[in-house]
């Protein structure tokens, strides 16, 4: 199977770095001190995947305190080899106006939905062994991520529905202020259950996929998928709790996934689904997020054809000596860049590169 390369990137006036370039060989691993910048040169290789930061609340955080234009580019091969570039502003250079954002295919400007998914990776960082019992915000945010670097209509229906749903929102406070009418919400109705629909089918399928592939793999892990469905119906149901409210209630943005254990009884036969989220130990839910790794991983190779970049964000502190194993397992299958504070057990064939 053909595998997606990064073979360069520079950094120029992003986040602490004024300028530095690296090259990648098929296995890198970035060493440093907290506080040196991994994490930032991580963040830079997914702001080219998929035209937006992991991290960043507003693009302002990437431009260096001191400088006006932060520049992020890279060459990847995947069928043939493209020269990727995000630059970033403030919104201001030399005192003229200038857009916030610009994406460059081989020096071509291009829209987001054109450009997200020319880098195609898979992100495993600290955060996600929360995943299991972090906020529904960031479970769904796990399934945008994913089906936005494989599915450019996902995409395309994702940012429509979410401008959909700010003005309808915006609509909604009106209404309950008394300067509008209901009647200004047919349109916005119709966008949210077009787009909502889509993203629904879309993430079902997902979710399915991680099904198949943990039932495939033995375990003992399913996850739920319980969809917030959306339907005229449905938003005329709550058309007068949602005017109190100010704000839609029902929707894709209020979907929830479940991470569920089962166990099996050998005096009954029968088998019982334990919410991981209440009932799961810390390492029951560490494992639940790494086998969701490995599924994200399987679902990307299968609908694109080729391997991702794996990057892993210093994520070895954060496991034990089993979980760091299954870890490299991942790392022999396809281009991974990972950071640590340190070397730190066995690593496989991987370039250090200190900062």
């Amino acid at each position: 199977m053909p595998e997606v390369k990064l073979h360069k990137l520079r950094l120029q006036n992003f986040r602490n770095y004024a300028l530095k370039e690296w090259e990648f060989s098929e296995g890198t691993l970035v060493v440093g001190e907290n506080g040196v910048g991994k994490s930032n040169l991580l963040e830079g290789i997914v702001l080219l995947a998929r035209g937006t930061s992991f991290r960043a609340g507003r693009i302002e955080e990437m431009v260096k305190w001191d400088g006006e234009v932060a520049r992020v580019k890279a060459r990847v091969t995947t069928e043939n080899t493209v020269d990727l570039e995000i630059v970033l502003t403030r919104g201001e250079v030399g005192g003229e106006k200038a857009p916030k954002t610009r994406y460059l295919v081989n020096g071509v400007t291009r829209r987001r939905m054109d450009f997200a998914g020319k880098l195609v990776v898979v992100l495993f960082r600290p955060e996600d062994l929360l995943l299991v019992e972090g906020s529904p915000g960031e479970r769904r945010d796990w399934l945008d991520e994913v089906l936005s670097g494989v599915d450019r209509e996902y995409l395309r229906s994702l940012l429509a529905y979410e401008k959909a749903l700010r003005r309808r929102n915006k609509i909604l406070d009106l209404i309950r202020e008394g300067e509008v009418g209901r009647t200004q919400l047919a349109f916005w109705d119709g966008l949210l259950v077009k787009h909502g629909t889509e993203l629904t089918n879309r993430r079902r399928d997902l979710v399915e996929a991680v099904n198949q592939y943990w039932q495939k793999a033995g375990n003992n892990l399913s996850l739920e998928y319980d969809a917030s469905g959306i339907s005229e119906a449905r938003l005329a149901q709550y058309k007068n709790e949602e005017v109190a409210a100010g704000y839609t209630l029902v929707g894709p943005h209020k979907d929830e996934l479940i991470f569920k254990s089962s166990t099996s009884s050998t005096s009954s036969r029968s088998s019982t689904s334990n919410n991981l989220a209440t009932y799961g130990s810390r390492g029951e839910q560490r494992m639940a997020v790494l086998w969701l790794k490995m599924a994200e991983l399987q679902f990307v190779e299968s609908r694109l054809g080729e391997r991702p970049v794996l990057l892993l964000d210093d994520i070895f502190s954060e496991l034990d000596e089993v979980h760091r194993r299954m870890v490299v397992g991942l790392t022999q299958k396809q281009q991974t860049i990972m950071t640590a504070t340190e070397v730190v057990g066995k690593i496989g064939k991987m370039e250090v590169v200190r900062l």
